[in-house]
């Protein structure tokens, strides 16, 4: 595309050598080369038109900028000029990238909770069907079998659509994307055709940013009602959520509800948990299906309810859609077991769960509670992420208290607070439970010393982080798994046993 007509398609002021072709467009001054257009964003930290001059140097074509270049003060072979830096970014990708997303089915989900489970879902529905797909959400971004560590939930403008075409050319006939709320509002989901969006919940979170439950929830609208370019061809809504009822009011293109309620099109009125998985039989609009599931626990069976319904929109039947439900044995950091090999077992279980939210600490801990039954007791290590929403902490400390038998406040991701800080506005919630808890704030001494603490039948849930292999103290990236350290703290006390 030569920068002419990319002008034309972001509706900017154009000026200099316009005939030049683009290949590629980037936000970051790094990647820029020959054939890349560089976007000049302003952050909350950092402010890309103070990197013009080092993209020009690296080759860019051309620069697009609110600023014009003489406010720059930098000469570039072409500058286009627009009003929103962001959206222009989103626009010029997929116009560059021919538009992707329109070249195979992509499945955005959204929601505070369930978010990667259902997309880990819907992609192994997918590759059931299809062989190959493509992912990107908290985990990782992976085309067919290749993969690498996420940056963020949902990927910059500029790198979603470079990856969805790189998925359209290697042979992906659908994709799943994880859209947070930040995505949506910094334009990063702008420019894309989903065939379906599916709508988890809405709880308390991210209120740091968006400061109220509307605003929050006016976010998450924008991704059903067309305002982020184009309508999704069938949105698939939890129905029993307060906020999706409301949303499926107005949502555009087929709608697909799910839940307990009878009225959902996508239900079930009956499940067993166990501590190997799910077993039930939901009613569909393609009729019934019997689902057998190694996830375990209640929430788990509205993430199955939404990929039931994600595989209906994208044409699957239900067969397909089972075994992808089936195939899908473990999302990393989700009610993940931890063990150890040897022939000496502790007796109890640890669980890793990525729990950072009132509502979700409240469902894993739920059910913690019913894999434990009346065999055991349940003990809970977490904490809350500094520099983030303080309104939660309180109700996660009394939802701790209340829910486990007991409970080690410790840090999370203190990032630039004091981490006795939080784990003061913690207590204020734990000390209303009336149940025994203590304060740690070394994460590695938490966990060591709740897996000390448990026993023959017991259930050790570290919450919080997941999936993470690091921890954020001050502004420093320290190595630090659950999964690992938990391992260390097992086979200690199997060797000190």
């Amino acid at each position: 595309m030569k920068l002419s007509e990319l002008a034309k398609e972001i509706g900017g002021t154009a000026t200099g050598h316009l005939d030049r072709e683009v290949l590629d467009v980037t936000h970051s001054s790094r990647s820029a080369r020959a054939d890349s257009a560089f976007v000049a964003i302003r952050g909350e930290k950092v402010d890309g038109n103070n990197y013009v001059r080092q993209a020009v140097e690296q080759g860019a074509v051309g620069v697009i900028s609110e600023l014009s270049a003489d406010a720059i003060g930098v000469e570039a072979p072409a500058w286009i000029r627009v009003t929103d830096a962001r959206a222009a970014l989103a626009l010029a990708a997929a116009a560059v990238h021919s538009h992707p997303s329109r070249q195979l089915k992509l499945v955005g989900i959204t929601g505070t909770n369930g978010k990667t489970t259902t997309a880990h879902l819907v992609d192994s529905i997918i590759r059931t069907a299809e062989g190959t797909s493509a992912l990107f959400g908290t985990i990782s971004y992976r085309i067919g079998d290749s993969a690498v560590d996420a940056s963020n939930t949902t990927p910059e403008a500029s790198d979603i659509q470079r990856m969805l075409r790189q998925a359209v050319d290697s042979g992906c006939r659908s994709a799943v994307m994880e859209v947070s709320s930040h995505a949506i509002e910094l334009h990063r989901a702008d420019a894309l055709q989903f065939a379906a969006a599916v709508f988890t919940n809405l709880t308390r979170d991210h209120l740091d940013y968006h400061h109220s439950m509307e605003s929050y929830f006016g976010a998450k609208r924008k991704l059903f009602d067309g305002t982020l370019g184009s309508e999704p061809e069938v949105s698939v809504i939890n129905c029993d959520d307060d906020y999706g009822r409301t949303l499926a009011r107005t949502a555009r293109g087929r709608l697909i509800s799910y839940g307990l309620r009878e009225d959902a099109e996508v239900r079930t009125s009956e499940f067993k948990i166990t501590a190997r998985g799910l077993l039930f039989v939901a009613s569909t609009p393609l009729g019934q299906i019997e689902i057998s599931s190694p996830l375990v626990g209640r929430p788990h069976v509205y993430n199955i309810l939404a990929a039931i319904g994600a595989g209906i929109a994208l044409g699957f039947n239900l067969e397909t859609i089972g075994k992808g439900i089936r195939n899908c044995a473990r999302v990393a950091g989700r009610f993940e077991q931890v063990t150890v090999e040897g022939p000496v077992q502790p007796g109890f279980s640890v669980v890793v769960d990525y729990a950072h939210t009132d509502d979700a600490l409240r469902n894993v801990l739920q059910t913690a509670r019913e894999v434990v039954g009346n065999s055991g007791r349940v003990v809970v290590v977490f904490g809350c992420g500094g520099d983030r929403d303080r309104t939660k902490r309180a109700p996660m400390g009394e939802i701790a208290g209340t829910l486990s038998d007991f409970a080690i406040v410790t840090s999370d991701n203190p990032r630039t607070e004091d981490p006795e800080a939080i784990i003061s506005e913690i207590e204020l919630g734990l000390a209303r439970a009336g149940k025994p808890y203590l304060k740690l704030s070394d994460r590695r001494e938490a966990i060591y010393r709740a897996i000390a603490e448990a026993r023959e039948g017991d259930l050790v849930l570290i919450a919080g982080k997941g999936h993470e292999t690091y921890q954020i103290l001050g502004r420093k990236r320290i190595d630090f798994d659950d999964r690992q350290v938990a391992r260390e703290a097992m086979r200690h006390r199997v060797g000190s046993d």
